[in-house]
């Protein structure tokens, strides 16, 4: 039952839509459904809302043209597009009922770039962008929500939108004229019509893959030979580390080994004592929480950010898509906190929190940060029944949230420095003086020596045993999913939220396969790469993406435009697919 005159409130997706619901009605709000799809009313200070929901983005770009280059596009209902999509075409049907008889509109996607595109094109299309409105909030509680609604924004943000319609834009440009080319080359070659796909962002990526593994098939391993020395202190017995270096042959290896047998003693020259400081870790980014679960837990990139996208939509933790390690201290670090005491699992922990910081809470935080979202942390909200994997990422979270205000871990280190004859080694010992953050967050290991024996300079050691050891070198640089994205983040290429999703589709083309955990390139991956660095080496180069997300920053911040960065990209295209279609040609000429 729709009133006559409201204002349409638009969500990202039915479960925010139902949390917007409760709160902006403190919980009197009536649902409904149109083809199946709910959407809520309720009336505040006097006047009708209705909450509707998107599923995600319901128009994409499409074309009518054939063949590449392409460059003539337009927006179209995701439904009528994509086969896969069709479960949006009943959202798309109940926003267009709902959107026709509102008055005013107010976009209540998710706040980054993909959030302000999907309600900006529902209220383009469907709508009247001149009776838009912005809310944005970083949690789905209700206290945050109400706050959003009291500070809605005039208008859309639209250098958010500008920049998210630009990078659609690209990635489409790029995605289907790159992709045609690579079918039409392999068909040519095969005679085999194959469904492949490249991306702006997908195909530097494949190519780092592929560099990768090529360079570790050709890697050739060199034996470095040294020798392991073992001492007796106090009836116990000690390696010692050797900092003279590798030797060149095994031959010289034993000669020193001799050597040091007949010297048969070590003497302590100096022993050194120092204190060492560790900072808590920084609260959680996307990038920071997926690389801690897949090394804690196993779990793929992908996993994680379905999991926390999942832990937000239940009001449990905040924006999960976010690159900030800040704390702001408007979230209310105090609330958080005492609500999160009244957890049987974590009441221990924050009465020990408070105890330490005697309620001075100031959150260690890192360098980066996010123009629209604070880091990932705990709303305070108690959770459901939460599934282990569900649990795991939010412990995960609160942990990382508590030890930000924590103290520093302190540990104590001795190193000795010895001589036998005229050779240096030296023996570390390590044992935590302080655990600081530790005691919150007990992933991080730190290597202890358990009894940590009497040493004086000047004291003699006997040598109990000399062994020359025999050891290759290997290549370092093995990819996993987690390492994968840590790579696309250093070098700046995608965003936090289409990283993990770009790897997976590497995966899902059959470009690239798994291994015990490890990244392998398939044949078709192999062969996909080899035509990308051969024709479009322009394209597969980081710096060149690097550039184009630096642009579209720039248009974010109203510092470039839409338009601008689009033509340069179709500039840049014309002409290396041109020189594509001229070197087939002439090859074609030759066969």
């Amino acid at each position: 039952m729709l009133p006559e005159i409201y204002t349409l409130i638009i969500a990202e997706k039915p479960k925010a839509a139902s949390k917007i619901a409760y709160a902006l009605s403190d919980g009197s709000s009536k649902r409904y459904t149109l083809y199946n799809v709910p959407y809520w009313v309720f009336r505040l200070n006097g006047k009708w809302f209705v909450v509707g929901s998107a599923a995600g983005h319901l128009f994409t770009l499409t074309t009518d043209t054939y063949g590449f280059p392409v460059f003539d596009y337009r927006w179209a209902p995701t439904w009528l597009v994509d086969r896969n999509a069709k479960y949006t075409k009943p959202y798309f049907l109940a926003l267009k009922k709902l959107c026709a008889n509102a008055t005013e509109y107010i976009n209540a996607c998710d706040y980054d770039i993909e959030g302000s595109v999907i309600g900006y094109m529902v209220i383009r299309e469907l709508g009247d962008l001149r009776k838009a409105y912005r809310m944005k909030f970083s949690t789905l509680t209700p206290y945050d929500l109400k706050n959003a609604f009291q500070n809605l924004g005039k208008g859309l943000d639209m250098n958010m939108v500008e920049a998210g319609l630009c990078r659609h834009e690209l990635d489409w440009i790029w995605g289907i004229n790159v992709s045609r080319a690579l079918m039409f080359s392999l068909r040519k070659v095969t005679g085999k019509k194959v469904i492949l796909s490249a991306g702006r962002v997908q195909s530097p990526t494949l190519v780092e893959v592929v560099n990768t593994e090529f360079s570790r098939n050709t890697f050739v391993p060199t034996p470095l030979f040294n020798i392991n020395v073992q001492v007796k202190i106090g009836g116990k017995v000690f390696s010692l580390e050797s900092i003279n270096g590798n030797f060149k042959s095994k031959a010289e290896a034993q000669r020193v080994a001799e050597y040091i047998r007949k010297v048969g003693k070590a003497i302590v020259e100096k022993v050194e004592h120092r204190g060492e400081r560790y900072s808590p870790p920084p609260p959680f980014n996307l990038g920071d929480l997926q690389a801690e679960a897949s090394k804690i837990f196993g779990f793929s990139p992908m996993e994680t950010q379905k999991i926390a996208e999942q832990l937000y939509l239940d009001a449990l933790i905040s924006y999960p898509r976010t690159n900030s390690q800040k704390l702001p201290s408007t979230i209310g670090y105090e609330n958080i906190l005492k609500n999160l005491s009244k957890l049987p699992e974590y009441k221990h922990l924050v009465t020990m929190l408070f105890n330490e910081t005697r309620g001075q809470l100031h959150p260690h935080e890192g360098s980066k940060t996010d123009p629209a979202h604070p880091a990932i942390y705990p709303t305070g909200v108690h959770p459901r029944k939460l599934n282990e994997r569900d649990a795991k990422i939010y412990d995960l979270i609160v942990r990382r949230f508590l030890a930000a205000f924590s103290s520093d871990l302190k540990v104590s280190s001795l190193t000795t420095h010895l001589t036998v004859g005229k050779y240096k080694f030296k023996l570390k010992f390590r044992t935590i003086r302080e655990k600081g953050w530790l005691k919150y967050y007990p992933f991080v290991t730190v290597e202890e020596t358990l009894e940590i024996p009497i040493i004086k300079e000047g004291q003699t050691l006997p040598i109990v045993e000399v062994r020359v050891t025999t050891n290759y070198t290997k290549f370092q640089k093995t990819y996993t999913k987690a390492s994968l994205l840590k790579w696309m983040e250093n070098v700046n290429i995608g965003t936090e939220s289409t990283r993990a999703r770009i790897i997976e589709s590497l995966f899902s083309r059959g470009y690239l396969k798994s291994s015990k955990g490890k990244i392998e390139v398939s044949h078709l991956g192999y062969a996909v790469a080899e035509i990308l660095k051969k024709y479009f080496s322009d394209l597969t180069d980081v710096g060149l993406t690097r550039r184009f997300e630096e642009k579209l920053n720039a248009i974010r911040e109203g510092k470039a435009s839409r338009d601008q960065v689009v033509k340069e990209s179709k500039e840049l295209l014309s002409t290396l697919l041109e020189k594509f279609k001229k070197e087939e040609a002439e090859k074609a000429g030759t066969d």
